[in-house]
């Protein structure tokens, strides 16, 4: 079939045609003017596309990460949570009407905040921005007031529930945080408590200055000990020699300390002075002389002086190396007393470095959990949600359905597509001849004439004309 033949059927089926044509258009303006008139409301809301830490870092997610937050974000909008919240701010179930008609529809049977939440939830309608992160909700419904109430509802709805996601896991950290809180100042009270009573034990107050008192001390009695044995030293020489004068019965003459005693060198004065006067004496008086008598006696007392204060001198050489050795001995016994006194401050240091370690992380360890409180109870008192209202809904003037204008367009070309499949349909079942290219599909003969549309058929004509299949016909 080529256009001519296509403008001819269309032009002998034109009564059909404008038919199916008018009776589109006319039921479409008859069922938009008897369908309810719907009323559509849209508030927008712009999402901060943030991060989950907003108290600590309040940097914005990756680029790459923006689509699925966006994304997650309008299935929260149309989340059954969020419709609940709207429920609940318009009060829907108290409304005697909505009950009754949640009784007629589920014959009681559910939750009538459901089954009012999964209603609002068709007729809302979510359009992200492409170029920005603006949000639009509409909703569409039989009275202007109620489109416009129920889009700012779950605007307002969202924002709360965006907020409550936010804060929600904060609170519930700060509850946990609180509990091991507790815990953590027991610790911290318990090491305290370890570490004063071991400081008051052992009476310390400080282990660092006590060890330096106590190591000066100790340098201080070593030194003294090697003192004392260079001094012990000498004087069991000494000892030994005076016990070997005396295991040879000769007299401590030779002693150094005899030699150097002025007592002992005056009375050796004093005997060489009684001698010589005795010499002069004895050769002047005779023997029995009274005079005489009273110098010998003179140097006889002097003599006797002197062996006595040697034998004095000697026996102190012999105490002293016995002081001497008695004195290394109590020197290495207060060395050793000291060594052990400062081994045993360094013990105590020792175990209250542990304590003080003990008391520190546990000191450490309380902070940390105490700030990580105070953040966590800080964000979970946060009142900004990541969403703001941007523009809110308001009560349209129009209403958005039925649209008259656009259906009739609509009916028209619709009516239109229409017409022309009557129109084929009807030249299908009854098949006419309206041009000489009819015969060429059918016949391989070539056409002698044609007869015009106001010519009539001879009856000869008409009965070769019978001749033909029936859907050869002429019109």
């Amino acid at each position: 079939m080529n256009v001519q033949q296509f403008l001819l059927i269309l032009k002998a089926r034109l009564p059909l045609f404008i038919a199916a044509l008018a009776f589109t258009v006319c039921g479409t303006v008859v069922v938009s003017l008897l369908l309810p008139k719907s009323y559509t409301s849209g508030a927008s809301v712009v999402v901060e596309v943030k991060g989950g830490d907003l108290m600590s870092t309040g940097l914005a997610l990756p680029a790459q990460m923006a689509p699925g937050f966006m994304a997650t974000q309008i299935d929260i909008m149309a989340s059954q949570k969020v419709a609940l919240k709207v429920v609940d701010k318009l009060r829907l179930v108290d409304s005697p009407v909505a009950q009754k008609q949640f009784k007629e529809a589920t014959e009681g049977r559910g939750s009538i905040r459901h089954y009012y939440a999964d209603l609002l939830l068709k007729k809302l309608d979510i359009k992200p921005s492409r170029e920005s992160t603006v949000v639009a909700i509409s909703y569409t419904a039989n009275e202007p007031k109620f489109a416009a109430a129920v889009a700012n509802s779950f605007a307002e709805s969202y924002i709360e529930t965006t907020l409550e996601m936010k804060v929600a896991p904060s609170r519930q950290n700060a509850a946990w945080f609180a509990d091991q809180l507790k815990s953590l100042r027991g610790d911290l009270e318990r090491a305290q408590r370890r570490l004063s009573e071991y400081q008051q034990a052992n009476g310390i107050v400080g282990v660092d200055e006590r060890l330096d008192v106590e190591n000066s001390r100790l340098s201080e009695l070593s030194s003294q000990l090697v003192g004392t044995q260079g001094q012990n030293l000498e004087s069991s020489s000494r000892a030994a020699q005076v016990g070997a004068l005396q295991r040879r019965g000769a007299g401590p003459d030779t002693l150094p300390e005899v030699v150097s005693s002025p007592l002992i060198q005056s009375l050796r004065g004093e005997l060489a002075r009684a001698e010589a006067r005795l010499q002069d004496t004895s050769s002047q008086l005779g023997e029995n002389h009274p005079q005489l008598e009273r110098v010998r006696a003179e140097v006889a007392a002097l003599r006797e002086k002197l062996a006595s204060e040697m034998k004095n001198v000697a026996a102190s050489v012999l105490v002293s190396g016995r002081i001497s050795a008695q004195r290394e001995v109590e020197a290495r016994a207060a060395l050793a007393a000291q060594k052990e006194k400062v081994l045993e401050i360094k013990r105590q240091r020792d175990e209250m470095a542990v304590l003080s370690r003990e008391v520190e992380n546990a000191q450490r360890i309380f902070d940390i959990a105490l700030q990580r409180f105070a953040q966590t109870n800080l964000e979970g008192q946060a009142t900004l949600a990541n969403a703001t209202l941007l523009n809110p809904a308001v009560e349209p003037a129009n209403h958005s359905s039925p649209r008259l204008g656009l259906n009739v367009s609509l009916s028209i070309i619709l009516g239109t597509l229409i017409g022309l499949g009557v129109a084929l349909l009807a030249e299908l079942a009854d098949r006419r001849v309206r041009s000489s290219e009819d015969f060429g599909g059918d016949f391989t003969l070539p056409v002698i004439g044609t007869i015009g549309p106001s010519a009539r058929l001879p009856s000869g004509g008409r009965r070769l004309l019978g001749l033909l299949p029936a859907r050869a016909q002429p019109a």
